[in-house]
């Protein structure tokens, strides 16, 4: 049995969580014995989550790294923690790999894999800690981890060109569960008569939290512009702050002239309900998506999408969907036109060709068994002498 602590910094919802939870609800537990250790306190939300890894017999433990003394504390107690307790450390996102990283080293030189999530980083946008750790993790990148796994070939070649080791590093993508998510007229009609939407009517949605990376600004103008184009049109977006209390994301409804054709459902926990009831997905970030789970959802379901050429969104999609450059709302738009002009027969020829790709290359089973197969690879590579079990 090879016991894997997996770090992550929260359990706040997000794509590294989600992917996170999914790797280990079919990791094979005959061979790997898997924990969690987070490394921020617990919220309602975060809570949620980890009943979720409870209910699969994932234990998470929570060391609350906030600052000063309690942040020293907390870390020395996670390295004491992972003493003579686990064969391997797999990190999440850079404060994870960072931390995580250094305390499975002072544990007794426990071989690491760090993980990257972001497809790149930008000023203004990241925060300047974000940045800072990233670079520093780059300097660390040939010393501290045995292997570097991005979620896209874009997070590959950018890390590298910021001083990533590339010979380390290697693309294990998203995976999605095919019978999870699914086409499903039942669902698609259910949900588009509780959100008092026309069976016929468009449908194209936006799944991200509120961040000015996910380019909900450049949505809701191309939103503006095919409204008068297809005047019957209803634009769905749900994530964290995707609120009505959101008075940011409301004056930005207004100044557009949206709010009867926005629904805002903020943080939803039924993905596979909601997916199918759109006629497109959109991914309009403008930078750092690395892997978007959602668009691989979404085509799960037979959903053609409309992305923004961001991280690997346009390998995923290929051309089964519509790729635009990002932060150009009239590219947006027109891409959802091209799709929406389409005949019905046509589209349902996307829709196939959609659930196809995903079926073809990014199943979760697969994906899974990437991981595992690296972990004993890892494993296998490592000099037991090396490593003081405590």
């Amino acid at each position: 049995m090879i016991r894997v602590g997996f770090v992550i910094n929260s359990l706040a919802t997000g794509g590294a969580q989600m992917m996170l939870y999914k790797l280990l609800s079919g990791i094979d537990r005959q061979r790997f014995a898997p924990e969690v250790l987070t490394l921020s306190g617990t919220t309602p939300v975060r809570r949620s989550l980890e009943g979720r890894f409870e209910k699969i017999d994932v234990p998470v433990h929570v060391f609350d790294m906030e600052g000063g003394f309690s942040k020293l504390a907390a870390f020395t107690k996670m390295t004491g923690y992972m003493r003579g307790r686990f064969d391997l450390v797999q990190t999440w996102m850079y404060h994870a790999d960072l931390i995580g990283g250094l305390a499975a080293k002072l544990a007794g030189g426990i071989p690491v894999i760090w993980n990257i999530r972001h497809s790149d980083l930008r000023a203004g946008v990241d925060k300047r800690g974000t940045l800072a750790v990233a670079q520093m993790c780059a300097r660390l990148s040939k010393i501290l981890p045995q292997a570097i796994v991005c979620c896209a070939h874009q997070a590959l070649n950018t890390h590298a060109a910021m001083g990533y080791d590339r010979d380390r590093m290697k693309v294990i993508p998203n995976g999605f569960d095919l019978e999870k998510f699914c086409r499903d007229k039942k669902a698609r009609c259910a949900v588009r008569q509780t959100l008092g939407v026309d069976a016929q009517a468009p449908v194209i949605g936006l799944v991200g939290r509120y961040h000015r990376q996910k380019g909900h600004r450049e949505f809701l103008e191309a939103a503006a512009l095919v409204s008068r184009w297809y005047p019957q049109s209803v634009f769905v977006l749900c994530g964290d702050g995707v609120t009505w209390e959101n008075q940011e994301l409301i004056d930005l409804i207004d100044t557009y002239g949206l709010r009867s054709r926005v629904r805002l459902l903020g943080r939803h926990d039924d993905m596979p309900g909601l997916l199918p009831s759109f006629d497109i997905a959109t991914s309009a970030s403008i930078c750092g998506e690395g892997f978007s789970n959602t668009v691989g959802e979404a085509m799960a379901c037979g959903v053609p999408c409309v992305v923004t050429d961001v991280g690997d969104s346009a390998l995923v999609v290929a051309d089964t969907g519509v790729v635009v450059a990002p932060q150009n709302a009239v590219a947006l738009a027109e891409g959802w036109q091209c799709l929406l002009a389409m005949e019905s027969d046509m589209r349902e020829k996307w829709s196939q060709r959609a659930r196809a790709r995903i079926e073809d290359h990014f199943s979760l089973s697969a994906i899974i068994g990437q991981y595992q197969d690296l972990f004993c690879e890892v494993l296998a590579q490592y000099r037991p002498s090396s490593h003081s079990k405590g």
